[in-house]
């Protein structure tokens, strides 16, 4: 039987990723000293606005497990992904795209700015974000694998084409193929990014980079279902960000085609094949475990 962990130790030792990847942010952002002031100003706000950090504490996870510790090629690759997913949620706002004012429980880029600004914002985040690659890690050959696989899943093949995706099935009949591409696309690219890039920080072996790759996308699908999910049930205050859009946008989702009770059973099955994937990675893996059943249930 794997050793589970308990509520306490895993949002300690959550909050002490966040804490990492936040001060190592921080970091880079007081770096940038030739970076217009308005700009770094608004790239600050959104890149500093908290957020669950998941995708940035997988990298660190995962290298630690291998490794014993969060190497700092762990770390540039933690605070890589995590500006491009905030350039992601920038852009994801503007009125032209999902017309979002709220975000992380504060405005939106573009509103407490305006729209050039936002636009600007999530450029300057998806770039720095490969400089930062290039210039932190230590190992150019390793720089070189990272951005690569950041690219890949962000790019035109993988997170856009899934927006992409999003956009034309809102004047499409849904079909569950199509739900899925989306799904595969525009969220479980960047959580097998994520992992990934953390097996690679941790000198994984090709056959366990490969099985934490797999994992990446199976717990990327059940992320994105239960976020769904909880744009029917959830409120602004609990969850941050703005409810029901998606029902009001016509966006395909799962609890739109299969309803709500199958969407949560689909989770559910994707949740019990990720854990399965894990038990089969040798090491500690009991903090994956824990992340992996608590995203199925979070509330926010």
């Amino acid at each position: 039987m794997t050793e589970t962990i308990t509520k306490k130790d895993f949002t300690a030792a959550l909050e002490e990723k966040i804490q990492l990847v936040n001060s190592g942010l921080t970091r880079i952002m007081d770096e940038q000293s030739e970076i217009e002031p308005t700009l770094r100003e608004a790239m600050r706000y959104t890149l500093l606005s908290g957020g669950k950090r998941i995708r940035a504490a997988l990298v660190m996870w995962i290298c630690e497990i291998l490794r014993g510790e969060v190497t700092p090629d762990s770390l540039a690759a933690a605070c890589a992904i995590e500006m491009v997913h905030t350039y992601s949620l920038v852009h994801d706002d503007l009125p032209a795209m999902d017309n979002d004012d709220l975000r992380r429980g504060r405005p939106t880029v573009h509103v407490k700015y305006d729209v050039p600004t936002a636009i600007l914002t999530g450029d300057a985040l998806l770039t720095l974000a490969f400089e930062v690659l290039v210039d932190k890690c230590g190992d150019p050959q390793l720089a070189v694998k990272l951005v690569g696989i950041l690219a890949g899943a962000a790019g035109p093949a993988g997170m856009i084409a899934g927006q992409m995706a999003d956009i034309l099935g809102e004047k499409k009949e849904p079909t569950l193929d199509m739900l899925e591409y989306i799904h595969y696309n525009k969220t479980a690219m960047m959580f097998f990014a994520a992992t990934t890039m953390g097996a690679l920080t941790g000198k994984a072996s090709p056959a366990i980079r490969s099985q934490f790759a797999q994992y990446g996308v199976k717990l990327g699908l059940c992320f994105q279902i239960a976020d769904d999910i909880l744009d029917i049930t959830s409120n602004p205050a609990t969850l941050g960000k703005t409810t029901g859009k998606d029902a009001s946008a016509g966006k395909l989702t799962y609890p739109a085609i299969k309803g709500l009770t199958e969407s949560k059973q689909i989770a559910e099955n994707l949740t019990q094949e990720a854990e399965n994937i894990l038990d089969e990675i040798p090491g500690d893996i009991k903090i994956l475990k824990y992340l992996t059943r608590s995203l199925l249930n979070r509330t926010k």
